[in-house]
């Protein structure tokens, strides 16, 4: 074998390595792109199914969400349609969210209580589900996504400062809550909603 023989099956040898180096292998990637499995967060947190409605509320027209309690898709200008709902904008994050919360559970559990809708916004979906579960509150809670903004926010056009409450009459008008800012107790929820 002459010595340009020897060469030219070297170089040969080494593009071969290199094409079989940089082919996509047969094997399939594991990669979860659905983020992580959120079925015994959701057990334990023991959410009430979120609202399901007919008609539709024009301010929130095709705007939907993830039900925190089911991961379902909730569209929320059907599903509040014809109800008077209070619904919260809520973060894992922010510490009057967490007063609030069980305040509005407790009034959710009052005779002649309008819907209370919770929304997550800006934290993680386990998070909020841990949070919920460690408060013991069982509202319907929708997600918004953990980013700084998401369907629902821009509809509402959410203050930055949270909580935020929002009352969605039941011919579909929908208003900012801004006296109080934060519920203190149910009999405060009780006055808006029936003040409406």
């Amino acid at each position: 074998m002459t010595t340009a023989t020897k060469w030219a099956l070297a170089v040969g040898v080494l593009i071969l390595g290199v094409i079989i180096a940089v082919l996509p292998r047969g094997t399939t990637s594991t990669q979860n792109t659905a983020g992580p499995d959120l079925s015994a967060a959701r057990v334990s947190a023991a959410l009430a199914p979120c609202p399901h409605g007919t008609g539709e509320v024009a301010r929130l027209k095709g705007v939907s969400a993830q039900c925190l309690g089911d991961g379902s898709t909730v569209d929320l200008g059907t599903a509040l349609a014809g109800h008077t709902t209070l619904v919260n904008i809520w973060a894992t994050w922010c510490e009057p969210c967490k007063t609030e919360l069980p305040v509005l559970a407790r009034y959710a559990t009052e005779p002649g209580a309008a819907q209370v809708l919770a929304v997550q916004v800006a934290s993680s979906e386990s998070d909020g589900l841990a949070l919920l579960t460690r408060l013991g509150v069982h509202l319907p809670s929708a997600f918004d996504g953990d980013g700084t903004t998401g369907p629902v926010r821009s509809a509402l056009k959410v203050p930055s400062s949270l909580p935020a409450s929002y009352l969605v009459t039941a011919d579909g008008q929908v208003r900012l809550i801004e006296n109080p800012r934060l519920f203190a107790n149910p009999d405060e929820v009780r006055k808006v909603v029936e003040g409406s």
